[in-house]
């Protein structure tokens, strides 16, 4: 007779372990969202060139404090060229010289302040 509530204990814990074995931490969603502008000509200095944005678009109890914009040759392993701005500022960069024949890509990273306490987190756009 003892052995069938103890066995019956042993169960429920075996049970209970694997429930909490399986459990798994759901990714957060980003601090903030932001805009990426997609790669576009536009004149610069009487000269075409590439640019695109990043701007912080909604955060949800969360503080933007940084936004890097950056545009490359699609085909390039270079770093293409990088702009920043802090706090809630838009950050614009250019890339030059244009070649028509060649495709661009755009690429950001957002950064803000969020919890409590608070913590920096980062995270990254592309186009």
């Amino acid at each position: 007779m003892i052995r069938s509530p103890m066995f019956l204990a042993g169960a429920v814990v075996l049970t209970l372990a694997g429930s909490a074995a399986m459990a798994r931490a759901e990714p957060s969603p980003p601090a903030c969202s932001y805009r990426l502008s997609p790669p576009q000509v536009v004149q610069l200095s009487g000269t075409n060139a590439v640019t695109a944005t990043l701007s912080p678009a909604a955060c949800d109890h969360s503080v933007a404090y940084l936004t890097v914009a950056r545009g490359q040759l699609q085909s390039s392993d270079g770093p293409g060229e990088c702009q920043q701005q802090n706090g809630i500022l838009t950050a614009q960069v250019f890339y030059q010289p244009y070649r028509p024949e060649a495709a661009y890509i755009a690429t950001g990273t957002g950064c803000a302040n969020t919890g409590n306490p608070r913590q920096p987190v980062s995270s990254r756009w592309a186009r």
